[in-house]
This record gives structure tokens, sequence and C-alpha cells, in this order.
């Protein structure tokens, strides 16, 4: 068997999207001028690439889960036309408060719980300590260093507001301001 395989988990509003609030239709979708760029380096550097992103608007009946596909098969077309890939992407459409009853609870797929990251590793051979978690919050890098990953905050979307804002003992291993910028960063790791 080969050995695992290394991963960049990017989130998806924010980090390879611009941040609309509930995205719920695709007209609204405004990809980063760096997007493609980004992951086809990632793609190229040998790294799966995999999206994981939290959609409560799903449980708070804002976002048909429906939808969540179709915008997914949307970036997956938008970069594979400019020769990139993600390799799957994982949602998860909980949240505790919401009311859709089928979405109300408490799961392990939230980030910053890890859930959605120990499935992509198991579903595709991926070793999440030879791997980086990539977004505009800080529930990202919470999500990376709960399975031992390294976690990069970005400043778009959301994230000079979540850097202004540290979570208590939560450091990030690095803060850049671009999709682009942390490519470059992940791509000078040992």
């Amino acid at each position: 068997m080969n050995a695992p395989h290394k991963a960049v988990f990017l989130d998806r509003d924010g980090t390879l999207i611009e941040e609309s609030g509930y995205l719920d239709r695709l007209e609204r979708m405004v990809f980063f001028p760096y997007a493609v760029d980004s992951v086809r380096a990632l793609n190229r550097s040998g790294f799966a690439v995999i999206v994981v992103t939290n959609q409560a608007g799903i449980a708070r009946g804002i976002v048909k889960e429906a939808f969540v596909g179709e915008a997914h098969r949307a970036i997956a077309d938008r970069l594979a036309a400019g020769g990139a890939r993600i390799d799957a992407f994982y949602y998860c459409p909980h949240y505790r408060t919401g009311v859709l009853t089928e979405y109300v609870k408490e799961c392990d797929c939230r980030k910053p719980r890890p859930g959605m990251l120990r499935r992509a590793a198991e579903e595709h051979g991926l070793d999440l300590t030879r791997s980086f978690v990539v977004g505009d919050r800080w529930h990202d890098v919470g999500a990376g260093r709960a399975v031992g990953a390294r976690g990069v905050l970005l400043r778009t979307g959301l994230g000079r507001g979540e850097e202004a804002r540290p979570e208590p003992g939560l450091i990030a291993d690095a803060i850049v301001d671009t999709l682009a910028d942390v490519i470059a960063w992940i791509l000078d790791q040992p």
C-alpha cells in the first residue's frame, strides 16, 4: 500500500470564494482572482486539495442542501477550466440552534471539531500530520490543531476580524493575507 498523502484542507467561503453571508445562489459566488492558480499550484506540488466547510445555513433553513452540492459542482467546474481540481468536498449541515430538526444536533463534523478532516483522511489515505488546514476563521485553525495538522489563518473573508480577536490558547502556524500567499508559505515548509 502507498504511504498516506499530504493534503491542504481549504475552507470555502472567505478562502476560495468571497464571503457573501449565506451563499444561496450561484450568481452571488465570486472567486478570488488567485483561487484557480493557487489550487493548481497545490495540485502540481503533490497535495490532495480538500474543501471542508461549515454550512449552518442548511440547519437554519436559509440554504437548501441540494444547493450546496450545486455550488460545489460550480466551483469544481471553474477550477477544472483553469487546470485545477478539488479532490473532494465535505460540508457540515448541522447547527445546534437550527430550525430544521433533522440538522439540529451536536456533531463531530462542525469545525473546529475534526470529523470532516478525519473522514477525508480515511476515505483518501491522507496523513493529517503532514497536512495543512487553511481558512479565514479560528475554527479552521482549531480543526487542524485537533488532528495534528498545521493551521493557517487567512486575512481574507472574515479573517481580519478573527485576527483582531485571537482565540485563547490557539495559535496559527501562519497568518497571511491571501490564499496565494499561503501557497508560498506551504511550499516553503519542510
